[in-house]
């Protein structure tokens, strides 16, 4: 689009670039999605048995986007010389349309699990089942917008990355190269403006689990025991009433420990609280790396 804009060629390169490795990633997804499917029926027969006609929807959805997208990024992919610069940029949006859609059906699989819903057990049988109700449960808008979001700052950075190390050695070498500079700022740009929002969507989430699963918030914050004025804590550091206050505006609220719930029931706790505190840390030193470029742009654009 900006190539289309300005005619600057460097913007056409970096776009002729990044569709082929874009086509190499998707090929290895391919081959991968084909692998999960069939791990979904050889490691989890029961569940599939018993389930997959609540869920399967979903995934055949998936799949009908999986090959939209696939059909369209193979018209892009060869259609940089054979179709006019406007028409070839429009085979482009179905990819990127697709590829959301994809992700976000493959993730109400994965709410669904959170939230079941959709059907009824009857005498241990599934009946009534409402494929759109368990496709469309609870859990589906939080997981998805949080899935989709990191999945554009993980884009968004990892390419960046790339051409950070490329700047490095220019400025190193006394030279400024505009292609790296570009290929730079285009990723990180998205990754940067992604980074507040997902720290947004992430306490939505919070919210929601302690809502809707408190043992799994309570083993993903450290809440051994039920009490009053539950502090924050992150690695060494403790706030007092913190985590009462963040969770239901109120310093003095009473959270739910691991301790109120039976043991056979607990989750591996310290797996789910060290997981869920390395998160923390990548998605603040993210935010960290958006607040620079941010002020960095505002003094020096």
């Amino acid at each position: 689009w900006r190539s289309l804009r300005t005619g600057d060629a460097v913007y056409a390169e970096l776009a002729r670039r990044w569709m082929k490795a874009a086509g190499v990633l998707f090929a290895v997804g391919a081959v991968s999605g084909t692998v999960l499917s069939f791990e979904m029926g050889t490691l989890w027969p029961g569940f599939m048995d018993t389930y997959g006609q609540v869920f399967g929807a979903a995934f055949a959805l998936e799949g009908i986007a999986f090959f939209i997208e696939a059909i369209f990024m193979g018209v892009y992919l060869y259609g940089w010389d054979r179709l006019s610069p406007r028409a070839h940029f429009v085979t482009g949006i179905p990819v990127v349309v697709a590829g959301l859609l994809s992700a976000s059906f493959v993730v109400t699989v994965n709410s669904w699990m959170n939230q079941p819903r959709g059907f009824r057990l009857v005498d241990g049988e599934v009946t009534d089942v409402d494929p759109l109700a368990a496709m469309f449960n609870p859990a589906t808008p939080v997981q998805a917008v949080h899935l989709i979001l990191a999945s554009l700052m993980v884009c968004g950075f990892v390419v960046a990355s790339v051409y950070a190390v490329a700047l490095l050695r220019d400025h190193r070498a006394g030279r400024v190269d505009r292609y790296h500079r570009l290929g730079f700022a285009i990723p990180f740009s998205l990754g940067a403006v992604c980074a507040p929002l997902q720290v947004l969507v992430g306490d939505w989430a919070v919210r929601f689990v302690h809502d809707n699963q408190p043992i799994k918030f309570a083993a993903m914050e450290g809440v051994e025991h039920t009490e009053a004025g539950v502090p924050f804590r992150f690695a060494v550091f403790e706030i007092p009433n913190a985590l009462s206050f963040m969770t239901t505006f109120d310093a003095h609220a009473t959270l739910r420990g691991l301790d109120s719930f039976p043991a056979e029931v607990h989750p591996p706790a310290e797996v789910v609280r060290f997981s869920f505190e390395i998160m923390i840390a990548i998605g603040m030193g993210l935010l960290g790396l958006a607040a620079w470029w941010a002020v960095s742009w505002w003094l020096r654009r």
